[in-house]
């Protein structure tokens, strides 16, 4: 099999789900969109991977690339039934190119933080192989607070209600970060952005304290992260 990848941010890459990838012999290509790369013919690809990224679905006029990727979501995803897994940026693309309702939050949601499953994600192939209540890596300000019209909310937390969402049988986005690596939080605090966000919401010394939260969670992080992927490749394969 072979998935494209669709990047945002040099360092908002696909994190563990790279060696999964690779266990799992799936071949994969990354294209960096803000960095001018075009999307290739998608008819070699079995799924679609789209990553967080700093900034935000309706900055268009900004990044005219935006457009594309909303484009190849409702054609390829919304009309194909390509199978799509959208991470953060990737989940908000989803919900949003497809109908849905995604909006600035009044405080950004970062550090972690508990996800809990509705009954649709406890039931669900992919988010219901994960423990009813998990706990996550957040890092971001804006929601997805509404579905597109035939998608469905599988995860919620106090401040965002639609934490995981599944469109169709083979769509699916997440709010939280479950791809997370040992050099993930040292690589988005210096993201401008991303330490804005943090420097608010944690204060001073706060991304020392959430590398080490992180450190600390890791192994179940990447645990969650494979039994994820796992129930995700199940679907891709049909």
């Amino acid at each position: 099999m072979r998935f494209l990848v669709l990047q945002h941010h040099p360092d908002e890459h696909p994190g563990v789900f790279r060696t999964f990838m690779k266990d799992a012999g799936i071949e994969w290509d990354a294209v960096e969109l803000d960095a001018g790369e075009a999307i290739p013919d998608i008819a070699a690809y079995d799924a679609l991977l789209s990553m967080g990224g700093p900034m935000d679905v309706w900055e268009v006029e900004e990044n005219p690339w935006l457009a594309d990727e909303k484009d190849l979501i409702r054609s390829a995803v919304g009309n194909g039934g390509l199978p799509f897994l959208g991470v953060c940026l990737g989940h908000q693309l989803l919900a949003d190119a497809l109908g849905g309702t995604v909006v600035k939050m009044d405080d950004a949601e970062v550090g972690i933080h508990k996800v809990h499953l509705t009954e649709a994600g406890k039931t669900d192939l992919v988010l219901g192989a994960l423990s009813p209540t998990i706990e996550s890596l957040q890092w971001h300000g804006v929601s997805v607070i509404k579905p597109p019209k035939n998608g469905v909310s599988l995860a919620e937390s106090p401040v965002c209600p639609v934490q995981a969402l599944r469109v169709g049988d083979r769509a699916y986005g997440i709010q939280f970060h479950v791809e997370v690596t040992d050099k993930t939080v040292g690589e988005w605090a210096i993201i401008p952005a991303y330490k804005r966000a943090l420097d608010k919401a944690l204060g001073e010394g706060g991304a020392d304290r959430l590398n080490a939260d992180t450190a600390a969670r890791l192994e179940q992080f990447n645990q969650d992260a494979k039994t994820m992927f796992d129930a995700f490749l199940s679907v891709v394969k049909g």
